[in-house]
């Protein structure tokens, strides 16, 4: 895990203190909200609907024990006693009081952590395979990448206030876990045919009202030239990018509309004239980055153990839960445990204050005091002795963080939507509620199996709808909420961007139409085929022909004219 040196923590804690008289003056009124407003968006304060929402980086999702109990302490006496991971690997409170924010700030500082570019146009936290350094399927660990450009973005005088935000992906790993393509910029870590390792890189992916899935700006290129590389690529987006219209100003509707091709030349122009300078990535920065980053000093004799076998055996639900919750380790003995926060009466990425200081003791019983933040909202310790495996379960069980639906129909993405944020047009949380209410057959969801429900109150998309196996999209209509839902979407290797399923659905209805998607999926499966699969041979319309009738048409119709 990075830690600080002594210029890190002077720049935080001064941040801290340029913020603290920034609010100061602004509740004084020497301030005006238009010139406080950038100021607080810098350190990640929005203004929601019922209170200020500050969100808090967590770089590539890596948290130490200190850390979580650091969060656990601000919920608990700053906010109303929980936080919400989000699919940037972030946590937001939801309910600090304004005044309070640079005491916040001061206490995260203390332990390494921070608000700042989690908001604002600006370069945003940097995201990653929440597998990083533990999975088989890793080409090279992609967190000292992820470190270095962290440190090249933070503070960049050039790229503080670009056209809109920007969002930067890196994997490591042959699968995709970290939702690469749909990403203002995506790193793949890839190796050539002389057997370098460098990156592959992908432009102008992102969600929100106009979709995309990232195209190729390059094939290969060479780690030594990756900061001059994503330096050329903001600098032509700051340069040509919209600023007249926030729905037009994201990178992605550059790259459309000057096309991929002229896109790619002025980038690769404007890398010609800075790639031989100042920003070359010399080897002995990536090898001092990764010491950071060394595994913990495993036990040799872990897979000595034979108590996992029967306990397997002899008790059904841990049995269920190690098939759904536990992930294999690149270490012999050991395996990577997710931690569900996705309780059937738990909002999906919620965890109270209680639950995350329970969470910072077991890391440092089980997982040599490390928990990462899962992008689709959940936590993970990533090194546990399979020896272990029965007792934390346990543990986790108490806390009601023992949920053996990861990947399946409940483990659902779900925004704040309208029950905290100010851009929402529909509830999200509520929606969750609905679909866990309808759907409590653990065995019929295993019969299911994997499929990725995302959903969003708003077109901004912060739930990912877009490329959810199931999609949802919260919409109103004449003051009435109405759902519409998407199929066949995927953030994986094979993304793609989910199909329209036909009108919006009454928000009552919802999980009743699932059920019907499923009924469809289940009659026309072919043996263990998933629901993706199942989709893509059989196509929209006998899903769209199960789920809407003329009564369904005729009924949202009278709605919405009324």
């Amino acid at each position: 895990m990075y830690q600080y040196d002594q210029y890190d923590q002077t720049i935080v804690d001064e941040r801290v203190a340029q913020f603290r008289d920034q609010t100061r003056r602004f509740l004084a009124g020497e301030l005006t909200e238009d010139e406080f407003r950038p100021l607080r968006l810098m350190n990640g304060l929005y203004i929601q609907t019922h209170a200020p929402m500050l969100r808090v980086s967590i770089p590539y999702g890596l948290l130490s024990s200190k850390q979580m109990r650091m969060l656990a302490h601000i919920a608990r006496k700053y906010d109303k006693g929980y936080g919400h991971f989000s699919t940037r690997q972030n946590i937001q409170y939801n309910w600090p009081a304004l005044e309070s924010v640079p005491d916040i700030l001061a206490d995260l500082a203390s332990v390494e952590m921070h608000a700042i570019q989690t908001s604002g146009n600006c370069v945003r936290n940097i995201t990653s395979d929440h597998l990083a350094g533990i999975c088989a399927d890793e080409i090279e660990d992609p967190r000292p990448y992820c470190e270095i450009i962290r440190q090249w973005s933070t503070f960049h005088p050039e790229f503080s206030y670009l056209p809109r935000k920007f969002k930067i992906a890196v994997s490591g790993a042959v699968n995709d876990r970290a939702a690469v393509t749909i990403h203002d910029i995506g790193l793949y870590l890839v190796k050539n045919n002389a057997g370098e390792v460098g990156f592959k890189v992908l432009v102008g992916g992102g969600l929100g009202r106009t979709p995309y899935i990232g195209t190729l700006a390059r094939e290969f290129l060479p780690k030594r030239h990756l900061l001059s590389y994503l330096e050329a690529i903001l600098r032509v987006y700051n340069r040509y990018g919209r600023r007249d219209n926030i729905h037009k100003a994201r990178v992605k509707i550059l790259v459309h509309a000057l096309g991929a091709e002229k896109f790619n030349q002025l980038v690769e122009e404007e890398w010609n004239r800075i790639k031989d300078g100042d920003l070359i990535l010399e080897q002995k920065e990536i090898d001092r980055m990764r010491k950071y980053f060394a595994p913990p000093d495993y036990d040799p004799n872990a897979t000595d153990d034979t108590s996992l076998a029967q306990n397997l055996r002899q008790d059904k639900s841990f049995a269920n839960w190690v098939g759904r919750n536990v992930r294999p380790h690149k270490v012999a003995g050991y395996k990577v445990v997710i931690v569900s926060l996705k309780a059937p009466d738990n909002p999906p990425g919620d965890a109270t204050h209680t639950q995350m200081d329970a969470l910072a003791r077991l890391a440092d019983d089980y997982s040599f005091s490390e928990i990462v933040v899962c992008h689709d909202q959940n936590l993970l310790f990533p090194h546990v002795k399979q020896a272990d495996l029965y007792a934390l379960w346990q543990a986790l069980d108490r806390l009601k963080l023992a949920t053996p639906n990861i990947g399946l129909l409940t483990d659902i993405i779900c925004c704040p939507g309208l029950d905290f944020c100010s851009l929402a047009n529909a509830s999200s949380i509520s929606i969750a509620r609905q679909i866990n209410e309808k759907f409590t057959d653990m065995d019929y969801l295993h019969d299911i199996g994997e499929i990725k429900i995302k959903m969003s109150g708003c077109m901004n998309a912060c739930g990912h709808h877009h490329v959810g196996h199931i999609g949802i999209l919260g919409v109103d209509k004449k003051g009435v909420e109405f759902y519409q839902l998407t199929l066949g979407g995927s953030a994986a290797n094979d993304a793609a961007l989910g199909d329209r399923l036909g009108p919006g659905i009454a928000k009552n209805d919802v999980a009743n139409t699932i059920e019907k998607i499923l009924q469809v999926y289940t009659e026309e499966r072919i043996e263990a085929e998933q629901f993706l699969d199942t989709y893509r041979r059989i196509g929209m319309q006998p899903f769209k022909e199960r789920v809407y009738s003329a009564e369904t048409a005729v009924e949202e119709e009278s709605v919405a004219s009324n």
